[in-house]
């Protein structure tokens, strides 16, 4: 009985020892924060924010991490230069006085070894609520060119923008619902 416990503690310290958590950077040119709403219930809105920066820590066998993601909202892009000055107004974003907003996640979901969810808080224009990215697919490799672990994936929610004070144009139309698609691969550090 007493060789069975001492095995015991020698196999979870053994494990214990194997749980390691890793710092991935993201990497920009891989990285995309995207969104879309639908313009009146006819067509669909798209755009992105093209700078973004954080990292992502993973401990793959103990099953946690957290993620730090800081995007700069006045690199937003529609394609419409119009646009994108009324989104970096005090109707949307107020780019000028809130600058970036940050999506902190910490607490992760497991498919076995795969991520399949990452929930934590988002604040923008000045306000934090919570947000869960659910992953429609996850994988880490060896990059053959970098000679390092690459680990990302595709991940998505909806949230409804009100929550932050964006309501411009709710009593006319404009969707509250704004669909969030962001694919994130990040280098282990």
């Amino acid at each position: 009985m007493k060789k069975t416990l001492i095995a015991a503690a020698l196999l979870a310290a053994g494990t214990l020892a194997q749980a390691e958590m890793a710092t991935y950077g993201i990497d920009p040119t891989h990285t995309f924060v995207n969104f879309e709403a639908k313009h009146f219930g006819t067509s669909t809105l798209r755009g992105r924010f093209d700078k973004k920066e954080g990292s992502v820590s993973l401990d793959r066998a103990a099953k946690t991490g957290k993620a730090d993601i800081t995007i700069d909202v006045s690199s937003i892009s529609t394609g419409v230069g119009a646009l994108d000055g009324h989104l970096k107004s005090k109707d949307f974003f107020n780019a000028a006085d809130n600058g970036t907003a940050r999506f902190v996640g910490d607490k992760f979901t497991f498919d076995g070894a795969k991520v399949s969810s990452v929930a934590g808080t988002l604040t923008m224009v000045g306000k934090t609520m919570p947000v869960t990215l659910n992953a429609t697919n996850f994988n880490c490799y060896d990059h053959p060119m970098l000679k390092r672990e690459v680990c990302g994936g595709d991940f998505e929610t909806t949230i409804q923008r009100s929550q932050w004070g964006m309501d411009f144009g709710l009593k006319f139309g404009l969707p509250d619902a704004i669909r969030l698609v962001v694919q994130i691969e990040a280098a282990k550090q």
